[in-house]
């Protein structure tokens, strides 16, 4: 009798020990957050930032990374195979290049926000600039690479359409990014620069002087887009979605960004 007592005991510790045991795998995989990556443009840190704060609060198993920088760069490292869920691009040919390659579904991809381009100088420097056609007075300009930057791109059509660049190509100081030529206009290292209105809308050490002609550049498209290979497809098509929120469109127009319906 002590023997089958004895025995049931055993049996009973085995099993609360395996109990406390799936309990515990439980706890951890319920505490382990989903993280989910997203590649976007430089011009969108702001706003995206604000809407992680949002998303993260009402969603606590999800963690959002973001990777931000210049366009042309990003899609190159997503084309190189880097681990990525979410891209948001500023311009369209760098996103279409990912979706012809296969790597994008095009159906899983939209245009999302448009944004504006304007001429900013220095808070603290005298004003002798007025338009894109007085340009021809300053020493130094500064826009983002037109090879990688939407941004700089959009800027040399500009000038090319206002026959100003033949004259202004020397002067050119390129940057890495919208927030690098901002960075060149708020220490004074460059006369002027050409960057998104929501990037001059942060600074309070510049002044928009001139808003570029739309009808002068490529329109200036956001589009956005779930990669294929993403590793948590179900948690990733969630903040997709969240970002053509309500909510997500409120915090885009706060920092100067267009609807596009």
């Amino acid at each position: 009798m002590k023997r089958m007592y004895n025995g049931l005991t055993i049996i009973m510790f085995l099993f609360i020990l395996l109990a406390g045991c799936s309990t515990n795998e439980q706890n951890v995989k319920a505490s382990k957050k989903v993280e989910i990556t997203v590649s976007a443009a430089a011009s969108l840190q702001d706003s995206l930032n604000e809407i992680k704060g949002l998303y993260e609060k009402q969603h606590s198993n999800i963690k959002i990374n973001y990777n931000f920088g210049a366009s042309g760069t990003l899609a190159q490292q997503i084309s190189q195979g880097a681990p990525v869920d979410i891209f948001f691009s500023a311009a369209e040919d760098k996103f279409d290049q990912l979706v012809q390659k296969g790597i994008i579904e095009k159906a899983d991809s939209m245009n999302l926000v448009g944004n504006s381009l304007v001429l900013v100088v220095p808070t603290k420097e005298k004003q002798t600039i007025h338009t894109l056609n007085d340009l021809s007075k300053v020493d130094k300009i500064s826009i983002g690479t037109p090879e990688a930057v939407p941004a700089g791109m959009y800027a040399k059509e500009s000038f090319e359409y206002l026959q100003l660049w033949e004259g202004l190509e020397k002067k050119v100081v390129y940057a890495k990014d919208v927030r690098q030529v901002l960075n060149y206009v708020e220490t004074g290292n460059v006369d002027a620069g050409m960057v998104y209105k929501t990037d001059a809308l942060t600074s309070k050490k510049i002044k928009i002087i001139a808003t570029a002609d739309e009808k002068t550049h490529t329109p200036i498209i956001y589009p956005i887009g779930m990669l294929k290979e993403s590793s948590h497809l179900k948690e990733t098509k969630q903040f997709y979605k969240y970002l053509q929120s309500d909510a997500s469109m409120k915090v885009f127009k706060k920092y100067g960004f267009k609807g596009l319906n």
